[in-house]
């Protein structure tokens, strides 16, 4: 798949952006195992043009993670657009506009999917934002706001006519937040419906599911986002799969623990002790799900304080796997 000047292999994966998830750390984890492609955390366009420190924090990109899209919401074309000028200052290579968010606080405000109701108000911001930039623009949506307002094929023409390179469908309505089903069919009337690239999300959590979605939808490429969660080694088993048939089973725990601890260390050399501890909960819980006993364990992931303690509670789970 062709992003400009970047060629992303369709028999891989990329990690799909995801708010408090997918900071650097997690991200060049991802890297480190297959991913080919990531996108950051949103970025509020209306923080960024006030300078608001948060905002641009969320903006850094580190070598190890390329290639790397920005992705920003609003619903101003003029802030939008500006807010992809001031976030080029990261050297981006992509940038990415986030139409397919079903938070409360993002769409109910008028960004995220919220614009699924408004086509013409978000072709206007596509075209603002690819006017403002020389990198190329893709776009991220749902299929539809509900079930009575299915537009994702004319999403996707306005976003091709506004100059975006790529669209991103997640296949589920904003009503219907994450439960089932994935609507693959309407991914792939996306597909017919325009030339430019299709990338394809939704429920996407290991090999066989990675090739289900690419038989059901002939998408370009693949974005993983809440199969990533505590399994950060999915995509190397996608690309195992596509290309080689092969299935990899999961590692064993204390590989897992390894990696887990590894993870938590890089968050908190980013963002110190006190904040990457608060955050590691939230993803050490995801890391031991499925492991005999995690119940009990979580709730001693619910009152880590350290790094130490992190390591002796991996230490316990790796020695009683």
């Amino acid at each position: 798949m062709q992003l400009g000047t970047l060629t992303l292999d369709g028999k891989t994966a990329g990690l799909a952006p995801m708010a408090g998830v997918a900071d650097m750390a997690f991200r060049e984890l991802c890297v480190a195992y297959g991913a080919t492609y990531v996108v950051s955390e949103m970025v509020s366009s209306k923080g960024l043009t006030m300078h608001d420190r948060k905002s641009k924090q969320l903006l850094v990109l580190s070598e190890k993670e390329r290639p790397a899209a920005a992705q920003l919401f609003g619903c101003d074309p003029e802030t939008m657009a500006e807010s992809a000028r001031r976030a080029m200052a990261f050297a981006p290579d992509v940038i990415d506009i986030n139409m397919g968010c079903p938070a409360p606080k993002i769409a109910g405000n008028g960004g995220g999917s919220a614009l699924l109701k408004d086509p013409p108000l978000a072709e206007a911001i596509i075209r603002a934002v690819v006017q403002a930039v020389e990198v190329p623009v893709t776009v991220k949506i749902r299929v539809g706001w509900d079930d009575e307002t299915v537009n994702a094929v004319e999403m996707a023409q306005r976003a091709e006519a506004a100059g975006a390179a790529a669209i991103a469908v997640h296949g589920r309505t904003r009503m219907q937040m994450y439960a089932p089903p994935v609507h693959t069919e309407l991914i792939a009337d996306v597909k017919r419906s325009v030339s430019i690239p299709v990338m394809a999300n939704g429920d996407i959590v290991d090999g066989p599911s990675a090739a289900k979605m690419l038989e059901e939808t002939n998408a370009d490429y693949l974005l993983v986002g809440r199969g990533a969660l505590g399994r950060p080694w999915v995509f190397q088993q996608i690309e195992a799969y596509l290309k080689h048939g092969v299935l990899l089973p999961e590692p064993p725990v204390p590989e897992r623990m390894r990696v887990m601890v590894q993870h938590i260390k890089t968050i908190c050399d980013y963002k110190g002790e006190r904040v990457g501890i608060k955050e590691a909960r939230k993803h050490a819980a995801w890391y031991i799900r499925g492991i005999r006993g995690a119940a009990a364990y979580r709730q001693r992931v619910g009152a880590l304080s350290s790094i130490e303690e992190l390591e002796r509670l991996a230490y316990e789970i790796a020695c009683g796997a």
